[in-house]
């Protein structure tokens, strides 16, 4: 991660310096005037020249401008009464790309509070993320050296504690985007699972169940997915316990499951779908793009990216992470359209479509959820279908809700973070078309309103009261260019937006 650290707004003696220019501005604010003297008015000839005038979004780099200043680099904010956190980020993480020549250097936001100071180091560190552990031969050259961000600020004491829980959450964020760009012959089902045992230095509870202890629990719907692959299956729970501080017990006496009481004090539950590869199975997708399935275990990834957050940053809250993880693979052994499996629940499910895996994997581990931890609340994360990115390009990720007051919530921290959702509906309609001949629902139903369907499947799993939503990010799970905080690639997609909810509405104070 970035080194960011925080100074008094003072003008450097040299190396690079950002300046966060507000709209219209009149060269006297922060360390603006300052540089512009020592620089003897280059700066703002060149911002004359440029016809920069600090709209949101723009920049202007000046290379030498004097003054011991290797380069000058203007971004604009816009009007400073309508500066938000999330803005401040996006300024903090539109100068990253702009110093990749550097190896250090200071961006005057002396202006701001303390908090927006702290975000906009935040927007750099999201910003500067690279996955490079496979490149063997680049060039120095080619590599970015930026290595130290400093941010001079009028109150950097105050402003380096307001970094102290966001430098927890972009690592967490860091932790999804590490495990989503992973090759899937390196992250497979165990391995995920080993590498949420690693979280455990970090004061999570952290409990791996193997496909002898899922079959003892009637997981048919997971492991029917899983049977085509020589991976085998796991599922894993992870427990952070900031506000009781003791675990919450996920096995009674002779391994059977302890069962607890639904009160206002259980834990909040996330759960995440983990295909770390889908061929689609024996309803085998097509060659082209088939390589971007190997981030079909986005869901999982965020939950586990969340929880390590929210134990990095000392949640004061209780919360239960369950992700469910398998490779979806054709062979001889491999789960075949026309089967009937029976899920956790008892249910019983007419298998059409291998390919609609996701939403098996989900019911098994939903229901585990509710048996085991009788949540205040449950949301899923799952790159579950196409339908929802032919619904909502790459933009939005849909969300469907049984309760009104937890979409309300969602939606409003989704404008703060700008992982954006938009609520799709949940109606009879859609459920009937899940009727099966045989069986007690089937696994897809017809061709239009896929991600509708696909929701109303995973609802029949989820427990009467308990408030529930379902997140379909399939469309912005990963990026195909770079934005000002988020680097083409793996977006981590939901870390922040469930770190803000817990922080927003269910942390004690």
């Amino acid at each position: 991660m970035l080194d960011i650290g925080f100074a008094k707004s003072v003008l450097p003696k040299s190396g690079a310096l950002v300046l966060l220019v507000e709209e219209a501005e009149t060269l006297n604010a922060d360390l603006l005037a300052q540089a512009d003297e020592a620089t003897g008015l280059a700066i703002s000839r060149a911002l004359v020249a440029a016809e920069f005038k600090g709209k949101a979004g723009s920049n202007c780099t000046i290379l030498a401008p004097g003054a011991n200043l290797s380069r000058v680099i203007a971004i604009g904010i816009g009007k400073l009464s309508e500066l938000t956190q999330r803005l401040a980020e996006e300024a903090g993480g539109a100068c990253v790309p702009l110093l990749t020549k550097e190896e250090s250097a200071h961006i005057a936001a002396g202006a701001l509070s303390a908090e927006l100071a702290a975000a906009v180091a935040t927007g750099a560190a999201l910003r500067s993320y690279r996955f490079d552990r496979y490149r063997t031969k680049e060039k120095a050259e080619d590599k970015p050296r930026l290595s130290k961000l400093v941010v001079l600020a009028g109150h950097p004491v105050k402003a380096r504690e307001a970094w102290v829980p966001l430098k927890a959450t972009v690592t967490g964020v860091f932790v999804t985007r590490d495990l989503v760009s992973e090759p899937p012959n390196v992250l497979y089902p165990a391995e995920m699972a080993d590498r949420c045992k690693a979280l455990e230095s970090l004061g999570l509870k952290v409990e791996v169940l193997g496909p002898k202890e899922m079959s003892k629990l009637g997981f048919g719907a997971l492991l029917a997915v899983a049977q085509g692959s020589e991976r085998e299956a796991r599922m894993v729970v992870l427990q952070w316990n900031g506000a009781s501080g003791e675990a919450v017990p996920t096995k009674g006496k002779k391994g059977k499951v302890a069962k607890i009481e639904k009160t206002d004090n259980a834990p909040l539950a996330f759960i995440g779908k983990g295909v770390t590869f889908d061929t689609g199975g024996i309803s085998i997708k097509p060659g082209p793009g088939m390589e971007d399935m190997k981030w079909d275990m986005a869901g999982a990834g965020a939950v586990i990216g969340l929880m390590a957050t929210l134990a990095g940053r000392k949640a004061k809250v209780d919360a239960v992470g369950l992700v469910g993880l398998v490779e979806n693979m054709p062979s001889g052994t491999a789960m075949r359209p026309g089967d009937v499996v029976t899920s956790a629940s008892g249910q019983t499910i007419e298998v059409l479509n291998t390919d609609a895996e996701g939403r098996l994997v989900l019911a098994d581990v939903i229901h585990y959820c509710q048996e085991n931890f009788k949540p205040r609340l449950m949301v899923d994360l799952a790159t579950l279908t196409g339908a929802i990115i032919v619904a909502l390009g790459h933009e939005y990720a849909g969300m469907f809700a049984n309760d009104d007051g937890l979409a309300a919530q969602l939606s409003a921290v989704a404008e703060e973070t700008g992982e954006k959702l938009w609520r799709m509906p949940l109606a009879e309609a859609y459920n009937k078309q899940l009727k099966s001949d045989i069986a007690d629902m089937k696994n897809i139903g017809g061709r239009w309103g896929g991600a509708v369907i696909a929701a109303e499947f995973i609802q029949r799993f989820v427990a009467t009261g308990t408030p529930w939503a379902h997140l379909d990010i399939a469309g912005t799970a990963w990026s195909s260019k770079d934005t000002a905080t988020v680097p083409k690639g793996a977006t981590a997609f939901g870390v922040r937006l469930l770190d803000r909810l817990v922080a927003a509405h269910y942390e004690t104070k």
